[in-house]
């Protein structure tokens, strides 16, 4: 696993390399090398436009290739603003970027409550 932290931030590789290998057990598959890259808020927002045309902020994106990129400043919003660790919510958008790279999708209302609720159980899984 190759982890890019282009935000000056301390990040744990090891921990993130067992959250994957976690998930891939806990979803029964075999992941292809992942790349997880932080950015910052101008790169994410750049990237979002630029692949899914959203001129908007997004807190993660997966590419098919195994890259899932996380906003960090997001990221550590997103967790002061629902009361868990940084850790915590970046597991999460660990997640959610996994299920999409297995093939979960959030487009529609209906699939976004299936992967919500298959990344709540995820979570709750690798943190018990």
């Amino acid at each position: 696993m190759e982890i890019n932290n282009l935000t000056r931030v301390r990040i744990d590789n090891r921990f993130f390399e067992k959250t994957v290998t976690k998930l891939a057990k806990l979803l029964k598959i075999k992941l292809p090398e992942i790349s997880l890259v932080f950015l910052n808020d101008k790169e994410m927002k750049n990237l979002n436009r630029k692949y899914r045309k959203r001129n908007r902020l997004t807190d993660v994106l997966s590419f098919d290739y195994g890259e899932i990129l996380i906003c960090l400043p997001q990221a550590k919003r997103q967790a002061k603003l629902l009361n868990h660790s940084l850790k915590d919510e970046l597991v999460i958008l660990l997640i959610h970027g996994i299920l999409h790279l297995v093939g979960y999708n959030d487009e529609t209302k209906k699939d976004y409550n299936k992967m919500s609720k298959k990344q709540k159980a995820l979570w709750q899984k690798i943190t018990s």
